[in-house]
């Protein structure tokens, strides 16, 4: 094999005949003049599924982002000028590594393409131009590009073109304010005067932000035309980093943008550019002032000094009409311009640039000037909560995926035709607009295969070879859990799988969590937990008058029906202190104990070295803010925050977790309960890896309860010994 320029675990994306799309986990192999893809790392003289010549015809297409069953993927076409229907589409669920993966594979073009170029022509970099596509409707994913034919003829041209940006560009409806405008632009009628944005005078100072208003070159200003606003801030953190967060239509906004309430994608219509519905959370005077609402296009791009640029502008849609109780603002312009800034003490940093231009409608703004302003200053503090977000997260070791595009309110409706309510999740929508899109990825047969094919209700793979690798080792490390007859196992909590089911448990995904990865003392970086080290096999739910320890001596218990089997149970009781006292009880069970692992080690050992080890790791995926705000998703050393008290038996491990004994976990507690039956809450119980022969870190198990309620609770019979 020939050197290896780059390597890695990367995603075959593409759509079917039928229209469904589908993606596959494949391994990318770059050489100086070939790139392959392999279903597994490749050994010895393992033949790939799939190769492409690279030279200087070749060219890197960046598709943007392709929406897959509510989670997005970065995706990328190479193909040949030359053979335009040979191609290889390959994505990534984060745009780091798409990135990385599309200058290495330029920079190979690169080299190819000075071997092409005749004495006296001269190599240079192709930027869109506005109107070179006019004429044009939404780009299909594995169309020909325009800007090949374009090359094609002008290969006798002196400049040789690269294309380094893709995309219709941002529709004509949308004005790019991130540009320099043409005189021509100031030349236009009148009502669009207030475009011409040349100059702005600094109106204050607010959050550490410098909020900025438009001076006008035009004496009127028409009531139907708003003055655009902006806020400039700084944010450490990397430009892709800010990109995805305000890309983000998921749980995360609601950490940095104090105006979102509620959000949804209507229709994606190329990899850059995506219909959206948009309700605001606007808090000036809510009991006489209606609701605000948004439906609008998104543009976005990369350029190539590294700086993203997103533009908004209100659209109507036939799928997204005006909503009961809500008055539809018109948003004239807006967007991000999100540029890098040298480093400071290591530290990237980045200016992020926030313009809103909006009329928000109704009587309120036609003859409250103040309502128009107090909610444009509302919306663009939302840059100092990206700032704030960044500043108070420390896990940022590993490149985030890019963010799902999800319904945000379980009780939410769903827009129809005409704007009539329908009851829909996000998932379904976004099934529906992907299998709907005209555009459709070239399909190749000779790599569809069901063995390696993501199923739809599955959360796809992280894209990284690095964590491939660790999940491989993790593997290795500690044997799984074997398959256990769970029949014989009861429990007072109903467990039921139904995503909305109440008052029950189910198990918890163990890729919704984050662990220490093999390589996490030297990188820290962390990754998704796999497979559970034991089996949940039944929940408790008791009530009583004083606390509860030492709940395993119970008769007929899941934990003693384990010990009748064989099996080693780990059994954690959560006591919640009160009145009446309550406890929940997770039952963990497994074959056997792995002889010198981790885990083993933890049963064994003495209760200082447990307590120094016992993590949870929490996460409340439906909830109220302040809950979710109370709880967080920050692991958590048990033993060192609460009391905990370890009952090792012959064939067991039980662990009272004595929650009343912090007053800090006590007034969170006092918080919760009160809500408990709107709450859904996931826990995941592990032992905290220290040392790189420890590494990677398993779970012990992880368990999901929905809605419980406080009257199912039981009252136990202990036996007295």
């Amino acid at each position: 094999m020939s050197k290896v320029v780059y390597e890695g675990w990367m995603v075959r994306y593409g759509r079917r005949k039928i229209g469904r799309s589908y993606i596959h986990m494949r391994y990318f192999v770059l050489e100086p003049r070939l790139l392959a893809y392999y279903k597994k790392k490749p050994q010895d003289n393992q033949l790939p599924i799939k190769t492409m010549v690279i030279d200087g015809n070749c060219r890197v297409e960046d598709r943007g982002l392709k929406t897959h069953h509510g989670h997005m993927v970065y995706v990328l076409s190479i193909y040949n000028k030359k053979e335009k229907h040979h191609r290889i589409t390959m994505a990534a669920f984060n745009i780091q590594e798409a990135l990385m993966w599309k200058e290495k594979i330029e920079c190979v073009i690169d080299q190819h393409q000075d071997s092409l170029v005749p004495s006296g022509q001269q190599y240079v970099s192709f930027e869109y131009k506005p109107g070179m596509d006019a004429g044009r409707t939404a780009s299909s994913s594995d169309h020909e590009s325009p800007f090949s034919a374009l090359e094609d003829e002008d290969d006798s041209r002196r400049d040789l073109l690269r294309r380094t940006t893709i995309g219709n560009g941002p529709p004509e409806s949308i004005l790019d304010w991130t540009k320099e405008f043409d005189a021509e632009l100031s030349n236009q009628s009148s009502s669009n005067q207030a475009f011409s944005r040349k100059h702005w005078r600094l109106l204050q100072c607010q959050n550490g932000l410098r909020i900025f208003e438009e001076l006008l070159e035009v004496d009127y200003l028409p009531r139907s035309c708003s003055r655009a606003m902006k806020a400039v801030g700084v944010v450490e953190a990397t430009c892709e980093e800010i990109f995805e967060l305000v890309m983000s239509m998921d749980g995360t906004r609601y950490e940095w943008d104090c105006s979102f309430q509620y959000g949804r994608l209507v229709e994606e219509v190329d990899g850059h550019t995506a219909i959206l519905y948009h309700r605001l959370l606007l808090d000036w005077f809510p009991m006489v002032v209606w609701p605000r609402d948004l439906c609008y296009v998104r543009y976005w791009r990369r350029n190539d000094d590294g700086s993203y640029v997103v533009l908004f502008r209100s659209r109507e849609h036939e799928n997204c009409g005006p909503q009961p109780g809500f008055v539809r603002a018109h948003l004239e312009s807006g967007g991000f311009n999100i540029a890098p800034l040298k480093p400071r003490n290591g530290r990237p940093r980045t200016q992020v640039q926030h313009l809103i231009q909006i009329d928000l409608k109704g009587w309120g703004a036609g003859y409250l000037p103040a309502f128009q302003q107090h909610c444009l200053l509302q919306m663009l503090n939302s840059v100092s909560g990206l700032r704030e977000w960044f500043s108070q997260t420390d896990d940022r070791g590993q490149p985030i995926r890019i963010p799902v595009m999800v319904n945000m309110a379980s009780s939410s409706l769903a827009l129809g035709k005409g704007g009539k309510p329908q009851h829909k999740s996000s998932l379904s929508i976004d099934q529906t607009n992907g299998a709907s899109r005209n555009s459709v990825l070239m399909d190749e047969d000779s790599d569809d295969d069901d063995e390696f094919q993501i199923p739809d209700s599955e959360q796809e793979p992280e894209t990284s070879k690095q964590e491939q690798e660790q999940e491989t080792d993790a593997k290795k490390t500690e044997e799984p859990a074997l398959n256990i007859d769970l029949s014989c196992f009861s429990g007072n909590l109903r467990h039921d799988d139904n995503e909305n089911a109440r008052n029950c448990w189910r198990i918890s995904d163990g890729n919704n969590f984050k662990v220490r990865g093999k390589s996490f003392c030297s990188d820290k970086r962390k990754i998704p937990a796999g497979k559970h080290l034991m089996d949940l096999v039944a929940v408790d739910w008791f009530k009583d008058t004083k606390r509860m320890d030492h709940v395993v001596r119970r008769k007929g218990c899941a934990a003693q029906v384990a010990a009748e089997k064989g099996l080693f149970s780990t059994v954690v009781n959560v006591q919640v202190p009160g009145s009446t006292h309550y406890s929940m009880v997770f039952y963990f069970v497994t074959k056997e104990l792995v002889p010198g692992s981790l885990f083993q080690r933890f049963v064994d050992g003495d209760d200082e070295f447990r307590n120094s080890r016992l993590k949870l790791i929490p996460i409340v995926p439906k909830g109220s803010w302040i809950v979710r705000q109370s709880v967080g998703s920050t692991p958590c050393l048990l033993g060192k925050a609460v009391d905990c008290n370890y009952i090792r038996g012959p064939t067991y491990l039980e662990i009272d977790v004595d929650i009343g004994s912090s007053t800090v976990a006590n007034g969170v507690l006092g918080l919760v309960i009160g809500v408990i039956t709107s709450l859904v809450v996931e826990m995941a119980f592990l032992v905290q890896a220290n040392t790189p022969e420890e590494l990677p870190e398993r779970l012990i198990g992880a368990v999901r309860v929905s809605h419980i309620e406080l009257s199912s609770a039981i009252v136990p019979n202990l036996d007295s010994d």
